[in-house]
Parts: C-alpha cells; sequence; structure tokens
C-alpha cells in the first residue's frame, strides 16, 4: 500500500499542482483539475492516453467528459487520501496535455 502524504512534502506537493491548475478537496483529501480541449477527439484522445498510464501505474482516476471538456479527481482510496501515486498520475496528465 502506498503511504499518504504528510508534512513539507505534501504541502510542496500541494503548492507545486495549484501552480498548474489543480484544486485539494480536503473533505476527500483529493485533487482535482478541469481539462478543456479543443474538441471532443481530443479530450478523447487524451483521456486514452491518460488511462494507459493509469493502467501501468494501476491507479485510476476518477473522471468524467462532456465534449470537449474533462474533470478528474485523484486520490488513492487504499490510503484514504493524497499520496504519491496522485501526484505521479497527475504530473504525466499534464504533460499529456501539453
Amino acid at each position: 500500500m502506498t503511504e499518504k502524504l504528510t508534512g513539507a512534502a505534501r504541502d510542496d506537493a500541494l503548492a507545486t499542482l495549484a501552480a498548474n491548475g489543480w484544486t485539494h478537496d480536503p473533505v476527500r483529501d483529493a485533487i482535482q483539475k478541469t481539462f478543456v480541449f479543443r474538441n471532443f477527439i481530443d479530450a478523447f484522445g487524451w483521456m486514452t492516453r491518460a488511462a494507459i498510464w493509469a493502467e501501468k501505474w494501476n491507479h485510476h482516476p476518477e473522471w468524467s467528459n462532456t465534449y470537449k471538456t474533462v474533470w478528474v479527481t485523484l486520490t488513492t482510496h487504499d490510503a484514504n487520501g493524497l499520496t504519491e501515486l496522485d501526484l505521479k498520475l497527475a504530473n504525466k496528465m499534464d504533460a499529456l496535455a501539453g
């Protein structure tokens, strides 16, 4: 099981994520971001690329999309909060979005 982030490492990670448009949901101890693409094909293509990494890392997002918008929530259910896996997937999602 992956350990929940705490202390300075957690604070630093949340600050970095916030600078990249992620918000923190303290109730769920999750991070959230809305990605907006040019059209449905770009949104769905991004979701497909992100899904490959999520499956590879066995860490799956909560997400939904409508047309060109994708809403993402990341948290590690087994740890009841944020872990390195969430940071890793958030950074990969940002990189894939360009």
